[in-house]
């Protein structure tokens, strides 16, 4: 295969540092033991080829509105583990809370990137290989439910119905890509369940009745 003109190489150069310069200015959003792991991460994605990582993970400016809704909740659910980025950045923002990431699909990253951080976020970092829909093992009260699995209409209105009985007074329902029309299923979940709320950033949030 023929190399690439020097010009196009250096277009393409220069359009990824441009990307990864917004990218890590991002950072200065989210707080500082959060932002040093993403950085970190994004690091090793790029070393070890992970551009599942790279090009799925959620951006600064919306991990910060997830982060900002997360606060005061302790126990979260998050359906949809993908890289796990976003599992151990919740952790990483209160160290008294537990994080139980569920996803249907089994994938190396997110055991990978744990090993970026301690022994004392790992412990509060669950991963489970299973479908969200079958809802809780436990009655342990949920305060934070943050949907990002499959999109899909059915699928997303059975997530909710399966984990609403655990569900605590008071606690947050966070539909990520609600503002994605790549992803139609998320609103017409919504509109199916009649749930009240607001977007914010990306994301449709709905607030359990205390």
């Amino acid at each position: 295969m023929p190399a690439l003109p020097t010009t196009t190489r250096l277009r393409r150069w220069a359009r990824r540092a441009l990307v990864e310069a917004r990218w890590y200015a991002g950072l200065l959003v989210l707080p500082p033991r959060v932002a040093v792991f993403q950085a970190r991460a994004r690091r090793l994605a790029w070393h070890s080829g992970d551009l599942f990582s790279i090009t799925s993970v959620t951006r600064p400016a919306d991990l910060r509105a997830l982060l900002k809704l997360a606060r005061g909740h302790h126990r979260v659910v998050e359906l949809g583990t993908a890289t796990g980025w976003t599992a151990i950045s919740l952790a990483l923002a209160d160290p008294a809370r537990t994080v139980n990431s569920i996803d249907v699909v089994s994938r190396e990253e997110p055991l990978r990137y744990l090993e970026l951080v301690d022994d004392s976020v790992r412990r509060r970092v669950e991963l489970e290989i299973r479908d969200g829909a079958e809802g809780p093992v436990n009655a342990t009260p949920v305060e934070l439910l943050y949907i990002d699995s499959s999109h899909e209409r059915d699928a997303t209105v059975a997530e909710v119905l399966a984990w609403r009985p655990v569900l605590a007074p008071g606690a947050t329902i966070a539909f990520d890509d609600y503002s994605n029309p790549d992803y139609p299923g998320v609103r017409e979940a919504i509109a199916a369940l009649k749930l009240a709320g607001e977007a914010r950033g990306s994301m449709f949030v709905h607030a359990v009745p205390g």
